[in-house]
């Protein structure tokens, strides 16, 4: 069947019974997007790995044992259900119904400007987030859960973590409802195609693996040339401003492909590259719009402060160098991994260096799954308590409490504060600011459902980059982290939000490290300035004095989680020096001094 003819099929059809309708909707949906259609269902429920009425059982705990349904299921890929709304006033719809979420009341499959509480889909989620975990044992959770409006929307959410517990709207909170006829678009076709048959190709970070570690292969190769002649930190904090002007053009913060164009002519003539980018981050800087004219783009910049171009100088570069810049730059930084950082840096460091830092860096994978239990799990179970609470309070006609309920959630959320105290380039904190911002999308979206009306520009709340607080002990990672977070936290504004954040761009919340551009010892302090670089050196320096050592203060926050550095006990003198390891056992006397290093934490 062609796209059009199954929009127009379905289009404008009115209710009817859910289960006469949705298997032959979905089935020539199938047809609709090139896939094959369900199996024929077996009375041996094992074998439906794709059918309709896929039969789970309920648990033992259970009051009622018996088999529940899911409308559609393929194992490995997704779990659909279906529902069949009706419009306001039309034959067999619900008392009191209110018009459905965007669109126009007189015609359905297409986008609208009313929009109120969706219980109905929200049910539909909530069905199959507990079909998850009824499926059988040797059934994986499936990477997508389906809503389905027959005949209007389809609402997708995603979790590819395997562990079922954190499914969020797919492609954010612009993207993730699909409307029937935005399968006009070739695209959404092709994406509904591989949910179908190769979902685990749109997880995002499996697409920007490759290219995130060629950018970063070639930065590093720049960075490595660069430490010969310059410190390692002027390096790092030279390459992160370049890095962070090819994300601000991507996102039009800069003018769309103008840094790109500034390299491209730079490697023609290399001795000009110092003075125009020096030139263009004391633009950014500027807090007065009428001194931010750039006379290279031709137009005046955004504010960008949050310390990232105060004093900014540029290092030269050859002609070869250059080139890499401009190779990076032409990449969709959109994309990219923030963890490029934490890659890029492993990469710059020599392999002896790297072993004294414990410079290993977490795998995605498993920061996720981290974060995902410790902090996402109980700020979800709150959001679901909050919920239910609002769906009575809008049940009972109580729009207003709904609305205050779910307003209440949202403050707690963008209140709450994450902790890495060993947070090396910030990965788990751009994990964490990552998934707390897609629950915030849900949140936001579910306001909007209420009718409640969003605030606007820089006063309106929002989880962001001043909730995730890093120590550090190496200043170049430090320093990494920081922008990390702050580049995790713009690309999630741009997929929650339309519009540029608020001026200045990046804001000095001294977020990692207390603000201080030195590295931070997270277990042992000392009265004694110049002992953070003692401390950091490696290999350790001999006959350091400790004045006054002490346990150091950690700022306060509701969750902790990260990966500290590890060391067995019994090589704690060997790599850390007999001196710093008596220091940290005379602070902490209630540890055993055998205790492998990551206990200090």
């Amino acid at each position: 069947m062609e796209v059009e003819t199954f929009i127009s099929r379905w289009t404008d059809r009115d209710g009817g019974a859910e289960r006469a309708n949705y298997q032959m909707y979905l089935s020539e949906f199938c047809d609709a997007i090139g896939v094959s259609r369900p199996d024929p269902a077996c009375a041996e429920h094992t074998l439906n790995n794709y059918a309709f009425e896929r039969g789970v059982k309920r648990r033992t705990s259970d009051p009622v044992v018996s088999t529940r349904r899911i409308d559609l299921y393929k194992k490995g890929c997704f779990i659909l259900e279906a529902k069949q709304s009706r419009l306001p006033g039309a034959k067999n719809a619900l008392p009191d119904q209110l018009a459905l979420p965007d669109i126009a009341p007189e015609r359905l499959g297409r986008r609208g400007s009313g929009r109120n509480w969706d219980a109905m889909m929200s049910s539909a989620r909530k069905q199959a987030e507990e079909y998850v975990f009824l499926l059988d044992a040797d059934h994986p959770a499936p990477p997508f859960l389906i809503t389905c409006d027959v005949g209007h929307a389809f609402e997708i959410f995603a979790d590819f973590s395997g562990n079922g517990r954190s499914y969020d709207q797919f492609g954010g909170r612009k993207g993730f409802r699909v409307y029937l006829e935005d399968l006009r678009r070739p695209e959404i076709c092709q994406m509904f195609a591989r949910i179908w048959n190769d979902p685990l190709s749109l997880d995002p970070t499996r697409q920007s693996l490759q290219v995130t570690r060629h950018i970063a292969e070639r930065l590093a190769a720049v960075t490595r040339s660069l430490e010969r002649h310059y410190p390692p930190e002027d390096v790092a904090i030279f390459v992160m401003r370049c890095i962070f002007c090819m994300f601000a053009e991507d996102v039009d913060l800069l003018p769309k492909g103008e840094f790109t164009r500034l390299l491209e002519d730079s490697a023609k003539s290399p001795r000009s590259l110092v003075p125009l980018l020096e030139e263009l981050w004391s633009k950014m800087d500027q807090p007065r719009e009428e001194m931010r004219f750039f006379s290279y783009f031709r137009t005046h910049l955004r504010h960008f402060n949050g310390n990232l171009y105060r004093d900014a100088r540029a290092l030269p570069l050859e002609r070869e160098e250059i080139g890499e810049l401009v190779a990076a730059a032409r990449h969709e930084w959109t994309k990219v991994d923030p963890a490029i950082f934490g890659t890029l840096l492993e990469q710059a460091l020599d392999p002896q260096e790297r072993r004294k830092l414990g410079a290993h860096y977490t795998p995605r994978a498993y920061v996720e799954q981290l974060v995902s239990v410790t902090v996402m799990e109980p700020l979800r179970d709150d959001w679901r308590r909050a919920m239910t609470k609002a769906e009575a309070a809008k049940e009972e006609g109580d729009d207003r409490r709904a609305i205050a309920l779910v307003r209440a959630y949202h403050h707690q959320l963008c209140t709450t504060r994450v902790l890495d105290p060993a947070c090396g380039t910030g990965n788990f904190l751009y994990v964490g600011l990552e998934l707390m911002k897609k629950l915030e999308g849900e949140v936001l979206e579910t306001l909007a459902d209420l009718g409640a009306n969003e605030t606007l520009g820089l006063e309106a709340e929002t989880v962001s980059p001043h909730q995730f607080l890093g120590l550090e002990l190496n200043p170049r990672a430090a320093a990494i982290a920081e922008l990390v977070v702050w580049i995790g936290y713009l690309q999630q504004h741009y997929k929650t939000h339309t519009g540029h954040p608020g001026e200045p761009i990046l804001k000095a919340f001294e977020n990692i490290n207390f603000g201080r551009k030195d590295g931070y010892d997270a277990v042992l302090a000392t009265d004694d300035p110049g002992i953070q670089d003692q401390c950091a050196s490696r290999p350790p320096t001999r006959n350091r004095i400790f004045a006054h050592p002490r346990r150091p203060d950690w700022p306060e926050a509701e969750f902790i989680v990260g990966n500290p550095p590890f060391i067995g006990g019994k090589d704690l003198r060997a790599r850390l020096g007999s001196d710093y390891a008596e220091a940290l056992w005379k602070v902490h006397a209630h540890m055993n001094e055998s205790a492998d290093f990551v206990m200090y934490w």
